[in-house]
């Protein structure tokens, strides 16, 4: 008796379906953290200004110090923070870890190696692991894995506009402000415009295009997508002048200090300092 084996293959996507899901993904995860960003929490409640101040100050503690121990206590810092403010351990973790190995380690793993100092290990191909290339391995990616994390608190914790004003305090100039804040709405507006573009192709495609047809769709729809977002500037600065539009922008929610925001400036500036004096 012969049998018969039935390889299955997994259905492969066309370029279509790829980015369609690319771009979906992107806007699920842009909605997802303008959503925390309103929910009840420890930093939600402080004052933009203060998160913005703490946040820098904090960063330069980091940098500055020259302790594994002090480093690796501002990183639990961050995510207590994180947790105090109610956002989801596993997506605040895995946001800073997933996309560190691709940025620090092309840097980490010749650091082990090329460093001079005395020998650790020593592995095949002639190579040899380093106190000192571990040691400065060790720093790079505890300094990257805490800075990350703490100005991730700060963009979950707070919308971006809100971002924006609030960077007033650190005396930014109000065009780089306005540049940030619309390249933002654009990015958006865009993304959600290709959506629909390839969706609405999707819709209408009959079977498989092949692979010079999917190029010249991709390159056709990226043409339209940049006429549009030129058609598109220039109507909305020719409505924000009509709107009185003359360079400044204008916050419709003024911030105001209280108490509690004092207080929390405080704590923040006092841990920094001590963060540093104790990595010296």
């Amino acid at each position: 008796m012969q049998t018969t084996t039935v390889q299955k293959h997994r259905p492969v996507r066309s370029v279509v379906e790829s980015t369609l899901q690319e771009i979906s993904a992107t806007l699920e995860r842009s909605l997802f953290a303008e959503e925390i960003s309103t929910r009840p929490g420890l930093l939600q409640s402080l004052d933009p200004r203060v998160k913005v101040i703490s946040t820098l100050a904090l960063l330069i503690g980091v940098s500055l110090s020259r302790s594994l121990a002090v480093i690796a206590a501002l990183y639990v810092l961050a995510l207590l923070l994180a947790w105090r403010s109610a956002i989801p351990t596993s997506f605040f973790i895995k946001r800073v870890w997933l996309a560190l190995p691709f940025f620090t380690g092309m840097i980490i793993l010749p650091a082990l190696f090329i460093t001079p100092g005395p020998a650790l290990a020593h592995l095949p191909l002639g190579l040899t692991i380093t106190q000192t290339g571990l040691n400065s391995a060790l720093f790079l990616l505890l300094r990257v894995s805490t800075s990350v994390s703490l100005t991730l608190l700060l963009v979950l914790t707070t919308s971006w506009n809100t971002v924006l004003s609030a960077l007033s305090v650190l005396k930014v100039p109000d065009v780089f402000i306005l540049i940030l804040g619309m390249t933002y709405r654009y990015i958006y507006l865009l993304l959600r415009t290709a959506n629909d573009m390839f969706l609405s192709r999707k819709s209408r495609m009959v079977g498989r295009l092949s692979g010079a047809e999917d190029r010249r769709m991709m390159a056709a729809i990226s043409g339209t997508l940049l006429s549009k977002s030129l058609d598109l500037s220039s109507e909305v600065y020719l409505a924000m002048q009509s709107r009185g539009f003359r360079g400044t922008t204008v916050t419709l929610k003024p911030f105001r200090m209280e108490t509690r925001d004092w207080l929390w400036l405080g704590i923040f500036l006092l841990i920094t300092i001590t963060a540093v004096l104790l990595g010296r």
